[in-house]
């Protein structure tokens, strides 16, 4: 059988372009890529079969995530201890599911989209891609990393972030993206109407970055944040609890300052019910100092028997807990038979699968803030977390991304942070293990980050915000309304214009 090496040279093509796509995200930020790569797909996906624009959808799939997530191996298999055939299993199962979303959005436009022309690059296409990541966000649990919106946090789309959201810039991207092949390829009014609004999108940009949505409403509140620095590997030993519990309690008492004190995820390698005296020593050398602690515990819950992964305020009137609601697939509970459980269980950890926190939790004063808190990976799921950040006057992130070593999980993951402080107008306080904590500003800015991997002390200012920026108050609802409408156009143009499925 003669091999066509035309077909096999273009799926190498958009496998490279997936990976290519990383490089658009944190540390390397080239945000343009954010538009090109998706072009290039774009393009071979004109004139499609659906079976050939799936082939060519999952080969940029497993570019894409094979490049990006390929720290997974150090957290599962370095850090978690599951055997290399496991680790590799998992992985590959998980990046041919991320793969198989790009396969169904290439066979569905195939379907419904007409092969070419202003409506499919302009309208149809774009909005589909952007309805595609949206259900990649929460379909079996959701895995929103690597959504293209967060690639853009320093572009001057960024602008668009507290109107539309991440998925918001996802859309503008991939517009931009069926806007360059529409200027290259489309008729003469269509590559008119290509260049004007691309023109428009980028001026627009620009000014609304200019724009504050939210107010301050109070004073500058000094804070701190711990960075103990514990290696994974070492965290849950049993011998390295009391040395941990002595470096933060160091740490603590240097933050003399400070109104708000924010300790990492899981700080303190043990239940927070087992350590109760040491939390209570803490709680009142910060007090005082007239200081309110916020810190990441494991606890076990008043049952007896549901643990959860949890952030504790200690302030002068008590202790509140925020348990957190979105847990991780395969770290903090095990979707797979019993008889896999013992491969993946993580075997130096004493309990058993974390339990989600209520939907209905109020935000946590401390040192005067309304704190709308996260944990760890939570904060990917912004849309989740909309009526207790409009609660809210500031953002707290508590997280170990230590799971991840020396890799480009932490500054993905740190990209994240900074849209949800950027969508909501706010600023927020992040606390990292080993780092990357940072002080980030409404505008999604660095104001301070911790060195990271070495324990640290890292000191600022937060100023509570007041008012609500547009996606605060409408959440994804307009932009999947707005791609909706253009999935619609597009294909009732394939319907006027008489053409049939492949």
């Amino acid at each position: 059988m003669r091999l066509d090496y035309a077909r096999w040279w273009w799926r190498l093509a958009v496998l490279l372009a997936g990976a290519l796509l990383t490089l658009a995200f944190a540390p390397f930020g080239y945000w343009p890529l954010a538009i090109f790569c998706p072009a290039l797909l774009m393009w071979r996906w004109q004139e499609a079969t659906p079976r050939q624009a799936a082939a060519l959808g999952f080969c940029f799939g497993v570019g894409l995530f094979s490049a990006g997530t390929w720290w997974l191996y150090i957290s599962i298999h370095t850090i978690a201890a599951a055997p290399l055939w496991l680790t590799l299993l998992l992985i590959i199962a998980m990046v041919s599911l991320m793969a198989a979303y790009y396969a169904l959005l290439g066979a569905i436009s195939a379907w419904v989209l007409p092969p070419g022309g202003g409506w499919r690059l302009l309208a149809g296409l774009p909005a589909l891609w952007l309805l595609d990541e949206w259900c990649r966000g929460w379909f079996l649990s959701g895995f929103p990393w690597l959504s293209l919106g967060y690639s853009l946090v320093d572009s001057p789309l960024a602008g668009y972030a507290p109107l539309l959201g991440v998925y918001g810039l996802s859309g503008l991207a991939l517009w931009q993206a069926g806007a360059l092949l529409a200027a290259w390829r489309g008729s003469s009014a269509v590559r008119a109407t290509a260049v004007l609004l691309s023109v428009a999108l980028w001026l627009g940009g620009w000014a609304l970055g200019r724009i504050s949505w939210t107010v301050p409403h109070g004073a500058p509140v000094p804070v701190a944040i711990l960075q103990g620095a514990i290696p994974q590997d070492e965290k849950w030993q049993l011998d390295n609890l009391e040395p941990t519990k002595s470096r933060y309690r160091a740490l603590n008492d240097q933050s003399a300052d400070a109104r708000v004190i924010v300790w990492p995820e899981s700080a303190i390698p043990e239940l927070a019910n087992l350590i109760a005296p040491f939390l209570a020593e803490i709680q009142a050398s910060s007090r005082a100092r007239n200081a309110d602690v916020v810190m990441g515990v494991v606890r076990l819950g008043d049952n007896g028997k549901d643990y959860y992964n949890s952030i504790l305020a200690l302030t002068g009137t008590g202790a509140a807990f925020y348990d957190k609601r979105h847990l991780v697939p395969y770290s903090e509970f095990l979707p797979v038979p019993a008889f896999v459980r013992q491969w993946l269980r993580l075997m130096n950890l004493p309990y058993a699968d974390f339990t989600s926190g209520s939907e209905l939790q109020p935000p946590l004063l401390a040192g005067g803030l309304k704190l709308a808190p996260t944990v760890c990976y939570e904060d990917g799921f912004g849309s989740a977390q909309l009526a207790l950040v409009r609660a809210s006057d500031a953002l707290v992130n508590v997280t170990n991304d230590a799971w991840f070593g020396h890799s480009p999980a932490r500054y993905q993951h740190l990209q994240i942070a900074r849209m949800r402080a950027l969508e909501a107008g706010r600023y927020l306080l992040r606390a990292g293990n080993d780092g990357i904590s940072a002080i980030i500003g409404p505008h999604g800015e660095l104001l301070a980050t911790a060195p990271e991997f070495q324990p640290a002390l890292l000191r600022g200012t937060v100023v509570p915000m007041r008012g609500l920026s547009p996606y605060l108050r409408l959440g994804n609802w307009p932009v999947l309304a707005l791609a909706l409408l253009g999935v619609a156009g597009a294909w009732r143009r394939r319907v006027w214009t008489g053409i049939r499925a492949p």
